[in-house]
C-alpha cells in the first residue's frame, strides 16, 4: 500500500511538468543563424507611455514610425496623448534623437485622426501606413486602410477602400528593405496580415497563420493592383492570385502567433526576419524565423517561451512584451549585428515606451 501511495504521488508532481512541456517552434533551426543574443547595457528607454514604433528607412535618411496611446518622444502616458502618432527618428543608433511629426507632445503637426499601426513604408519619395481603427482589438481587428503622405508624415490621405475581418485580413505589416526600399527583390511591396481569431481580448491568435500580399510600389493606394499568395509550385515557386477566396498561408504555427508582427530584409544575411509571437500575448514569448525568400521557406531562430522561464527580457524588463522590429537603418553592413526595436504593455508604465537593444546573430 505505501509503494503505490508513493507512486501515485510521483505520478502527481510529474505530471504537471509533462503538461507544461514547453512548445517547440512551428518550423526547423535556420540553417544560417545559429544564435541571436541581446546586449542588455545598451537598453534605452524613451517615450514613456507610447506603445508600437514599427520603422522605416525614408529618402531623406531618417527614420519614421507610428505609436499609440501617448504622447511620443518628450510626452506621457498622459501630456501630449492622441490615439495615433507619426515620429520621426534622426541619426544612427547609438546617437539618435525623435521628433514627433504627426501628433503627441510639442508636435509639428496636429493628429487628425485616430486608429493604430504597426506597417509603416518609405517607398518613392512617399510614406505609406495601414490604419487599424482603435482599441480594443475587436475595433482593431474591423479593417485596416492604407494612407498615404507625400510631406514627410505632416498630412495623410487615406485610400478609398480596406480589408476588412471578414477578409481573414487584420492589421498588417510591411516588409522593410533599405533607404526609401532600396534594395528590395523586384517592384512590389510584401504586405503581412494576421488572420484574425480572438476578438474580445489582446491573445495569441490560435491556431496562427500569416497571409502574404503583394502590389507593385507605384500603385500601392489602388485595390485592383494587390494579389494573394496562394502556395508554391512543386518548384517552391510561389503562385499569385488576384482571387481573395485562393489566398493561402504564407506561415503557420499552430501554437499561434500574434495579433501583430514586423518583417524586414538582412541584406547583409541575405534573410527575411519574421518576429511575431506564440502561445500567449504580452508575455515575451517571443519567436524569430528567418527566410530567404518573402514567401519562405521558413525556418527558426529563436523561440522564447515563459513555460521554460527564458521568455524575452527575463531579468532585465517586465514580461510584457508584444512587439518587436529590426530597423534596416540600424544593421550591420555585414548583417550581423543589429539594433531590435521593442514595446510592450504596462499601462503607461515600463514596456509601454519605446526600447532600443542593440543584438547579433551568430551564423552557423
Amino acid at each position: 500500500m505505501t509503494r503505490i501511495v508513493v507512486l501515485l504521488a510521483l505520478c502527481a508532481a510529474v505530471a504537471p511538468r509533462l503538461l507544461a512541456e514547453p512548445p517547440a517552434p512551428p518550423y526547423p533551426p535556420s540553417p544560417v543563424i545559429a544564435r541571436m543574443t541581446f546586449d542588455w547595457s545598451t537598453h534605452d528607454r524613451r517615450a514613456q507611455g507610447s506603445d508600437n514604433w514599427q520603422l522605416t528607412w525614408a529618402a531623406d535618411d531618417h527614420q519614421y514610425a507610428a505609436w499609440g496611446d501617448g504622447g511620443g518622444f518628450g510626452g506621457t502616458n498622459s501630456d501630449g496623448r492622441v490615439s495615433l502618432g507619426v515620429a520621426r527618428v534622426e541619426g544612427p543608433w547609438n546617437n539618435y534623437k525623435g521628433y514627433n511629426v504627426w501628433g503627441g507632445k510639442n508636435a509639428a503637426n496636429p493628429a487628425t485622426f485616430e486608429g493604430k499601426s504597426w506597417g509603416m513604408l518609405a517607398v518613392g519619395g512617399a510614406l505609406y501606413m495601414w490604419v487599424s481603427p482603435g482599441s480594443p482589438l475587436d475595433v482593431m481587428q474591423t479593417e485596416a486602410r492604407l494612407h498615404r503622405s507625400t510631406d514627410r508624415g505632416a498630412t495623410w490621405q487615406p485610400a478609398a477602400w480596406a480589408f476588412v475581418r471578414e477578409d481573414d485580413l487584420t492589421i498588417p505589416t510591411i516588409c522593410q528593405f533599405g533607404r526609401d526600399y532600396a534594395g528590395a527583390r523586384d517592384s512590389y511591396v510584401y504586405h503581412y496580415f494576421v488572420h484574425p481569431r480572438a476578438r474580445h481580448d489582446f491573445v495569441a491568435q490560435t491556431p496562427g497563420a500569416i497571409y502574404l500580399l503583394r502590389a507593385p510600389k507605384d500603385r500601392l493606394m489602388e485595390r485592383a493592383a494587390y494579389e494573394f499568395f496562394a502556395g508554391t509550385d512543386a518548384s517552391g515557386r510561389p503562385r499569385w492570385t488576384a482571387e481573395l477566396e485562393a489566398k493561402r498561408p504564407v506561415f503557420k504555427d499552430p501554437k499561434g502567433v500574434g495579433w501583430n508582427l514586423s518583417v524586414s530584409y538582412n541584406a547583409g544575411l541575405r534573410r527575411y526576419i519574421l518576429m511575431t509571437e506564440h502561445t500567449a500575448s504580452s508575455r515575451g514569448n517571443l519567436g524569430v524565423f528567418d527566410a530567404p525568400e518573402p514567401w519562405g521557406p521558413w525556418t527558426a531562430v529563436l523561440y522564447l517561451n515563459e513555460s521554460e522561464g527564458r521568455q524575452f527580457g527575463a531579468g532585465h524588463v517586465p514580461p510584457n512584451c508584444f512587439f518587436w522590429n529590426i530597423p534596416t537603418k540600424w544593421q550591420s553592413r555585414d548583417g550581423r549585428e543589429f539594433t531590435l526595436v521593442f514595446t510592450g504593455a504596462g499601462r503607461g508604465k515600463d514596456n509601454d515606451s519605446w526600447n532600443a537593444l542593440r543584438g547579433s546573430f551568430t551564423l552557423r
